[in-house]
Parts: C-alpha cells; structure tokens; sequence
C-alpha cells in the first residue's frame, strides 16, 4: 500500500488479497470432531460446489447445528466475488492510521457506519452493521497461501447498535488450514468464549479431508443437516 492509493483502491487491494476458492472448486468431504464442554460428538461432513454444507452420522441436534454453523462460516468466506459485486454501492474515504500503522477504512453509501482497518494489505478490523446488530472483529495473525491470506487469530464480539450494550460474550478464534489438492481447507477451530467471567470451549477438528469428483453422490444411509 502506498500514500498515493485512495481509501478505494486501499480497500479493493486488500478485498482482493483475501483467499477464496475459484469456480471449479469441487467440494469436499471430511471426519469431523466437535467437542465442547467435556462432550465429544463425531460424524462425517460434507461441503458442495455451491458451497453448501451438509452433516451426517450426528444424532444429537445441537451438535450437528454447531458443526454445521462452523462449515457455512467456513464456505461464506471461501466465496469468490468481485468487488463490485460486493462493494459496488458502497464508498470509501480515509480514517486515523494507528500506532500500529493500521490505515481505518470508514464507509458510506449502502454499508454507511462500517468501518474497516488495514494493514499490510490485509483486512485486520471489521466493524459491520448485520442483520440488526453490530459485529467486530480484530485480526492478530494471518497465515499467506501465496494466493491470498487467511486469518489465523482473531476476535469478535457483538454490540446492539443503538445502545453499545455487548450481546453475548467475546469469542477468540484459532484457525489451522492444510492444503489438500489446489485448495487450502480448514482443519482445525479452537474457541474460546468468556461471557461474564466464565469461559468455555470449542473444537472443530476435520480430518480425512478429500477432494470430491465430477457428479460423486452424497453418503448413503446418512442423515443430512
């Protein structure tokens, strides 16, 4: 990033610079291992090419809710939009720069009262108004895939947007991604969510991770979330 981008062209770089699956991402299925709270729950996981999630041999309701809450968060990230597409009715002027050189992004038009902040052409805040409440998110380490980056450690904690009152507790996250074939997927999310002093924990571990092939059916004799 230079001095002579604009607020636009600072955040086009950095929405660009973020790793999503191109068009001929396959899907893929996987082991899954959720634990929480001293329970263990495993069963098998699949992710379609329009990015869909299903879950199988999970018979307990929460649990299979949980996992498949994890995967759409994990296939909503990996979708690959133009700028346009997203930000097309949006506007963008220049913030504070902190003391940790990170340059504040602030909007307007569509997504008025969002702000962003960036860094090293990465996406390090995000303060965004969704569906009713006001969500942020702070980034402290990311892991470069040579086609774009992908948060390693981060926050995020949920606000109501006419009082400031925090919904819930702050969750802090730790992703591990492996690559398999020509996509980089996530093996591994740790949680841990602090509401009022007391803290509890997650785990989503996939293993087996496996590339699906041209028009393969989904499994047989399972139940699909």
């Amino acid at each position: 990033m230079t001095e002579s981008m604009n607020a636009t062209d600072l955040m086009r770089s950095a929405y660009e610079n973020r790793y999503t699956w191109d068009k001929n991402f396959p899907g893929y299925t996987a082991e899954v291992t959720y634990k929480t709270d001293g329970q263990t729950f495993t069963g098998h996981v699949r992710v379609n090419p329009d990015m869909k999630a299903e879950v199988f041999d999970v018979e307990d309701e929460e649990a299979k809710k949980a996992i498949h809450g994890q995967l759409w968060e994990i296939a909503i990230h990996r979708v690959r939009r133009s700028f346009e597409e997203t930000h097309g009715k949006n506007t963008f002027s220049l913030g504070e720069t902190d003391d940790t050189g990170a340059i504040e992004i602030l909007m307007g038009g569509k997504a008025e009262g969002d702000r962003y902040k960036l860094r090293d052409n990465e996406v390090v805040m995000v303060h965004r108004h969704i569906h009713g409440i006001v969500v942020t998110i702070h980034t402290f380490s990311s892991h470069d895939t040579g086609e774009g980056y992908l948060s390693h450690r981060y926050d995020s904690v949920y606000h109501d947007p006419e009082t400031g009152e925090q919904k819930g507790g702050k969750s802090v996250f730790e992703d591990e991604y492996k690559k398999v074939g020509d996509y980089s997927i996530l093996t591994r999310r740790h949680i841990e969510t602090t509401t009022d002093g007391n803290m509890s924990e997650q785990e989503f571990v996939f293993s087996n991770i496996s590339l699906l092939s041209a028009d393969e059916p989904a499994l047989a004799g399972s139940q699909a979330q």
